[in-house]
């Protein structure tokens, strides 16, 4: 499968379809579902609460993308053209270098209980050290299938934190979740133990549920550039590299620029993520809280030159899953995941860094060049057009 279909969005609307059918990625079956939402009322009924209809977004697909040596289609669910047309060329672009290539951590998720009224902080914490095991074997009881696996509790740690209620005692378990994105058997694990830890400290437990900064659950992504592949007939490549460099250099020191930065890096894998049914929500907390883990908002990418290359690199939270939830009740997130070709959670949350790490490319280079508004505004017009208009392909010529 090669995911450099040139031209992809210059072709109307049933040749990208026929193109992404001679790849045989999907079944017949599926071809259906791409006529409409891909749900019925009654499958949107059973997802959500007091439903009265459905609502569509585009199903795009982003081009070019290799990870790890393999070409990938980008499912992309967005209002957006420029973020999916930005993302196409930020992988073309880093195609010219090999690609992107990208790692995950073990999916390990970390519950909270939060226990006030504790009488004796110290003697509390020595009975939680001494039945850590019992705790891990309560955290695992509700989840058989999951600890068959491999999965299950993995870790206990504590801690005493001052606050506007009192001296608090903080319990964490570290979870893995295997190929989930983990949510559900965080909460319930948390809520299994909560009477054991109420037992063993003395306090009252009130709140039981995971942490969205999954800083156990990290991914990264890099690419290295060659600095011709960057330039344009206006634009000498080492330019524009220099330039890369110099607008990231201007996130690593302002906060307010850090959060453009990240917002467009989130453009990509919040379309990715709501392709698949995974939580965008969560990966928008999970990144921000991250990129302000040192007490200063910072960006989660960063470029830089090394033998006249440019150098980009992304690290950041990931926690998504292949099954629960929407990711397997959405008949499309199925068929996004099929598109895909993962066959782990680790597989998407890599996609989805290296997603990160070309958009935010795409961005860098608009920004450092002829400016973002430009081809940004381009693809805007034609949701103003009734026929569709000139737009620019990824190569950055016209259709």
């Amino acid at each position: 499968m090669n995911s450099r279909l040139a031209g992809f969005h210059c072709k109307p609307l049933s040749s990208r379809r026929e193109a992404l059918r001679q790849l045989s990625l999907l079944a017949e079956a599926d071809w259906a579902a791409l006529d409409g939402a891909g749900l019925s009322l009654a499958e949107a009924d059973r997802l959500s609460e007091n439903v009265i209809g459905l609502f569509g977004l585009p199903l795009s697909i982003g081009t070019n993308l290799v990870v790890n040596g393999r070409d990938v289609l980008v499912p992309m669910v967005i209002e957006e053209a420029s973020v999916v047309a930005g993302m196409s060329h930020g992988a073309l672009l880093a195609r010219a270098g090999g690609g992107v290539h990208a790692e995950a951590d073990a999916p390990v998720m970390i519950g909270q209980l939060q226990v006030l009224d504790v009488p004796d902080m110290a003697q509390a914490i020595a009975n939680l050290q001494a039945e850590r095991a019992a705790l891990l074997a309560a955290a695992d009881r509700p989840h058989p299938t999951l600890s068959s696996l491999g999965g299950g509790a993995r870790e206990l740690d504590y801690r005493a934190l001052p606050s506007a209620v009192g001296e608090m005692l903080i319990v964490q378990v570290r979870m893995d979740v295997r190929d989930a994105m983990g949510a559900n058997a965080v909460n319930t694990s948390m809520e299994a133990i909560a009477p054991l830890v109420e037992q063993l400290t003395g306090g009252r437990v009130v709140v039981r549920i995971l942490s969205n900064l999954a800083d156990d659950r990290l991914a990264r992504a890099d690419c290295c550039i060659p600095a011709e592949a960057l330039g344009s007939a206006e634009w000498p490549g080492a330019l524009v590299a220099q330039r890369i460099v110099e607008a990231s250099a201007f996130a690593e020191v302002d906060a307010h620029r850090a959060a453009t930065h990240n917002k467009g890096i989130m453009n990509g894998i919040d379309a990715a993520a709501l392709a698949t049914g995974n939580d965008w929500r969560a990966l928008e907390a999970g990144a921000h809280a991250y990129a302000a883990r040192s007490g200063r908002y910072a960006p989660l990418s960063t470029w830089g030159l090394a033998d006249g290359a440019l150098v980009g690199r992304i690290e950041m939270p990931m926690a998504v899953g292949l099954i629960g939830g929407a990711t397997q009740a959405h008949p499309l997130a199925r068929l996004a995941l099929r598109i895909l070709g993962v066959e782990t959670a680790s597989d998407l949350a890599q996609i989805l860094a290296a997603v990160g790490l070309v958009q935010n490319l795409a961005a860098l280079r608009a920004l450092a060049t002829e400016g973002i508004q430009r081809g940004h505004m381009r693809l805007h017009a034609r949701q103003r057009q009734p026929a569709p208009v000139d737009s620019s392909t990824e190569e950055g010529a016209p259709c």
